[in-house]
């Protein structure tokens, strides 16, 4: 949708001066890296236990039967989980904070649920380790609640058919999307033990029918040394693809809500996705693990389960606010998202917030702006002498083109005057609407009246078709160079205009809405003060 109002945008500016004013007429990766390369990094977390006493376990002795797996919830003061003790997975994860559609009727957001075992997420396995299909974990507690900024911790512990000690400890914080993840495990056989630790993120690989606005984004991505990567599912549909180096994090998400896993001390070796079934799977392996006897060692990751909001994204570290994908023009739409929420703070309503910002920026670039109708305005009066020109020279053409820029230096006229300013506000324009588009702070946060959700259209589409009133009024006030033909049809524009923001998000509607009235009233302006000039 952006790429339609951003080719709208620059064909609109391009027919309204261009014309007039410059013419007088019409990795695919590379092989997995060797044991000895990829353990470096968790060689730190491996440390043998000199007073350990010599393992009393043979190296194939069979573990104890395995319990029957049961759940074991997590509730904090922003989302309720579901832990399955069956290899240590999540069945289910919802946020509290969120719902699916404004009002009491709205019901908690979904992120992941699943009943089928294949599908469960962050299922850890320990290739090369432990040959155990699944593991059945002991829980330290069946239930667990945390509030406010305290931490608790699940631990759930198994032993694996050859002697293997592994835990999985989550952390919990009361208030925060952020959660902790550390694999330990300790040789308790009589062998040398090599593998890796490979934790498993699977989501749902179709996009919901429902809610369309959220989910146009969807999809996977992944943050390495050298870049910010959003893979196409079709593309992972097609074949496997890897990650071998430098990865820092990666998840799955929509326009709003991420699921994801990020490194801590490095403890992402490889990173492969998967297409299967429905669901994509992400594989976390760890760099290669080598234990003797009686030695340990730790492999840590990071989660975030939670809405994509850019403070608190940042919060998690290793930029993870990169998930958000502002374009080109980033530098710009993240201060706007920031002044978006610090207005929020004072006036409690982001439909207000978006006035103020577009009267700011008006303000900022009024300077421009004043230069830019004047040199419309000089441009428009110069006109007649231009029309002799194109008569007396209308077979030769670079003859014409002199005496035109001829006529432009004696009257020190800029013909590229009245376009320039306007391209300079071009990347703000975009920083602003891609704040505005992808900014969660709008969902169904209400303005007035009858808009309730400036995430959503206008239901009603009275502000687009006001909008596009004073797109026409103020296209009727601005100087033209045009040809008859040309301003015909300059003034379908707004037609266009208005039958392409029928189904934009209602805040954006009002951001172009007020920035139409300031232009007016600014443009009311500057045609007094040259008049009178």
């Amino acid at each position: 949708m952006e790429k339609r109002v951003l080719i709208a945008i620059i064909l609109s500016i391009a027919v309204m001066y261009g014309y007039s004013l410059i013419f007088p007429q019409p990795k695919q990766p590379a092989a997995v890296m060797k044991a000895e390369q990829v353990s470096a990094p968790v060689a730190s977390t491996v440390s043998p236990s000199p007073a350990a006493a010599p393992p009393s376990l043979p190296a194939q002795n069979t573990a104890l039967p395995q319990q029957a797996a049961r759940d074991v919830t997590i509730d904090t003061d922003v989302y309720r989980a579901v832990v399955t003790t069956a290899s240590g997975s999540l069945k289910s994860l919802s946020l509290k904070m969120y719902r699916d559609i404004p009002g009491a009727a709205g019901k908690e957001i979904v992120l992941f649920n699943e009943v089928n075992p294949k599908n469960f997420t962050l299922v850890t396995e320990y290739p090369g380790i432990s040959q155990d299909a699944t593991l059945v974990y002991s829980p330290s507690t069946d239930h667990l609640q945390v509030s406010g900024s305290d931490s608790k911790s699940l631990e759930l512990v198994a032993t694996t058919s050859n002697g293997l000690v592994v835990s999985k400890t989550y952390t919990f914080t009361g208030n925060g999307y952020g959660i902790s993840l550390d694999h330990s495990l300790a040789n308790r056989s009589a062998a040398h033990l090599d593998g890796s630790v490979n934790l498993l993120l699977r989501n749902k690989s179709e996009k919901p029918k429902e809610d369309a606005g959220r989910y146009e984004v969807f999809g996977p991505v992944t943050k390495t040394e050298s870049a910010v990567v959003f893979d196409k599912l079709t593309e992972v549909a097609k074949g496997p693809k890897s990650y071998t180096t430098g990865v820092k994090w990666s998840g799955f998400g929509d326009k709003y809500f991420l699921n994801a896993v990020l490194a801590a001390k490095n403890s992402i070796g490889t990173l492969s996705l998967k297409e299967s079934n429905g669901m994509l799977e992400q594989r976390f392996m760890s760099p290669t693990i080598s234990l003797n006897p009686g030695q340990s060692a730790t492999v840590p990751y990071r989660l975030y389960f939670g809405p994509k909001d850019l403070d608190i994204l940042k919060a998690q570290g290793d930029q993870l606010e990169q998930v958000i994908d502002l374009g080109w023009f980033s530098a710009i739409a993240k201060p706007m998202l920031h002044s978006l929420k610090l207005f929020y703070r004072y006036l409690h309503n982001y439909g207000l917030a978006i006035i103020i910002i577009t009267v700011i920026l008006k303000i900022l670039f009024f300077p421009l702006t004043h230069k830019s109708y004047k040199s419309m305005k000089e441009m428009q009066k110069l006109q007649p002498k231009m029309q002799q020109l194109k008569e007396k020279f209308k077979d030769d053409r670079d003859a014409m083109n002199r005496e035109v820029m001829e006529l432009y230096k004696t009257h020190k006229v800029n013909p590229l005057g009245g376009c320039l300013p306007m391209l300079v506000q071009i990347p703000v324009f975009f920083g602003l609407y891609k704040a505005l588009m992808f900014s969660i702070e709008l969902r169904h946060a209400p303005f007035y009246f009858w808009l309730q959700d400036l995430s959503a259209k206008d239901p009603y589409y009275v502000t687009p078709i006001i909008m596009g009133a004073t797109m026409f009024i103020q296209q009727k006030m601005t100087p033209s160079n045009m040809d008859p033909v040309q301003a015909k049809m300059m003034l379908a524009l707004p037609i266009v205009f208005t039958f392409m923001f029928l189904n934009f998000p209602s805040g954006l509607v009002l951001y172009w809405l007020v920035n139409n009235i300031l232009t007016i009233a600014q443009q009311a302006y500057i045609n007094k003060s040259l008049k009178e000039a």
